[in-house]
């Protein structure tokens, strides 16, 4: 929650909807550095004989999910609140677990990070729907990230789909759950 004050914010937007806005996006700020840590750890402890795409699928996704990051925190600032990206911030305002799985296969790590993809984008999601009366400038950014974060869900999940185009992740609702689904 918002805390600090406010000297200004952008014209035409009342103070209440700058600081509900940018609670939104801090939550979002806080859920894109979360992610390219996440990103950059299964990048290091990926192995297997899929190794190499899998490593190398990651860091153009580790790279977008830091520009979205620095979007995040710029839009945060121009409404005229103070992002919040430290270590500890993020760690004391999150609403979700660290990211569970060690060094593990490529399918293990890929299948942990269908799940970590679907709750970043279901928060989007969200965040996009409270957008739409407060600020369509801000809505309109997070529907652009969510166009990537989804992209790079997809790919993902192409390593995780059978013959017959199911998810072998299909009903796991942990990280853990669903590197288990996949170890065949």
């Amino acid at each position: 929650m918002t805390t600090d004050t406010l000297h200004y914010t952008i014209p035409g937007m009342d103070e209440s909807a700058a600081r509900t806005t940018i609670d939104l996006l801090q939550s979002r700020l806080h859920a894109a550095n979360d992610l390219q840590l996440t990103l950059k750890h299964v990048h290091w402890n990926v192995v297997g004989p899929h190794f190499i795409a899998v490593h190398e699928m990651i860091d153009p996704q580790v790279d977008a999910v830091r520009a979205m990051a620095d979007a995040l925190a710029e839009r945060i600032a121009t409404l005229g609140g103070a992002p919040r990206g430290t270590p500890g911030a993020l760690v004391a305002e999150r609403e979700w677990d660290d990211y569970s799985i060690g060094r593990a296969t490529t399918q293990e790590h890929l299948a942990a990070l269908d799940v970590t993809y679907r709750g970043v984008i279901e928060s989007y999601r969200t965040a996009i729907k409270e957008l739409e009366e407060l600020d369509l400038v801000t809505q309109d950014i997070l529907i652009g990230q969510t166009e990537q974060l989804e992209l790079f869900h997809w790919f993902v999940r192409a390593h995780l789909e059978d013959q017959g185009g199911q998810l072998k992740t299909s009903g796991e609702a942990t990280e853990a759950g669903a590197a288990r689904a996949v170890r065949g």
